[in-house]
């Protein structure tokens, strides 16, 4: 079969069963089979597929049908200026999580030379997106999860970025070293009661330490907040990522730890997801 006819014939497949993206989803799973780019797929649609290949791209597909996540398949996501490494250890960078980066730039010089933490950092693309544009600083990842960890390290060398970031294995509760300059956060902020409604990809793929905030969703920004207060310098920055009904508990949380909220900004849906602090 060539290509054309195996593209049309599966994003035909994805359309009839509502999958949000099927031409999009079928390119990328058919690159990945074929080891190649999006690209040359789509310009050499006359190219027939080995057997191999044929057999590769099925085995994916029937993943996807079972709507296992593209990223989990594919093995990597694209978050910020980069491609990192995934897989269901950690859950797959969002748009929205951009603004935590792109803050931070508006923020801070990038040959300002800066201390980092990332509280829950995961595959680690928020602390290695933040080192890459600002080049002399240094940073600490932290998390629950030594499979995280595992991930986060492997896309330290993938970015080149392993000899100015440390990924330690650790509970927010239990890390103490402080005079951070900035510390930023993704915490999962989920109630555990909506877990169930969030779509199959989600809900059946993607860790639920990294989703599940308990039963109001505030535990953990609760925490973030909390520890920062202790972490940062004086005039330190938390930047915080949060669901939109969870805007007056958190600026409520921070000035009660003795943080300034200074700017509130809304994500790519139009709802507030991210917030800037200054400790005082």
């Amino acid at each position: 079969m060539d290509i054309s006819s195996l593209l049309q014939k599966s994003t035909s497949v994805l359309k009839d069963l509502k999958f949000k993206t099927p031409a999009l989803d079928t390119e990328l799973i058919l690159a990945k089979a074929l080891q190649t780019t999006r690209e040359d797929i789509l310009t050499n649609q006359n190219k027939i597929l080995t057997n191999k290949q044929f057999d590769l791209f099925n085995t994916y597909f029937i993943q996807r049908l079972k709507k296992k996540p593209v990223a989990y398949i594919l093995g990597n996501k694209e978050f910020w200026k980069s491609n990192f490494a995934v897989n269901q250890n950690v859950l797959i960078p969002r748009p929205d999580t951009e603004l935590i980066i792109q803050e931070t730039l508006r923020i801070f010089d990038k040959f300002k030379s800066i201390n980092i933490l990332d509280i829950g950092t995961g595959s680690g693309c928020i602390i290695l997106s933040l080192l890459k544009e600002l080049k002399l600083s240094r940073g600490v990842g932290i998390d629950i999860s030594i499979d995280s960890i595992k991930v986060a390290k492997i896309n330290a060398k993938l970015q080149q970025m392993d000899n100015r970031v440390n990924f330690i294995k650790s509970n927010i509760d239990n890390y103490n070293t402080s005079n951070y300059d900035l510390i930023v956060s993704n915490p999962p902020y989920i109630k555990k009661f909506k877990l169930k409604s969030l779509s199959e990809d989600v809900k059946n793929f993607e860790p639920k330490i990294a989703l599940d905030g308990g039963p109001s969703g505030k535990a953990l920004i609760h925490k973030v907040i909390k520890k920062s207060s202790k972490l940062l310098k004086r005039k330190g920055i938390l930047i915080l990522e949060f669901d939109n009904d969870q805007i007056y508990f958190t600026k409520k949380t921070l000035i009660e730890n003795d943080l300034f909220p200074k700017k509130i900004v809304k994500g790519i849906s139009g709802y507030y997801r991210c917030m800037v602090s200054i400790k005082n």
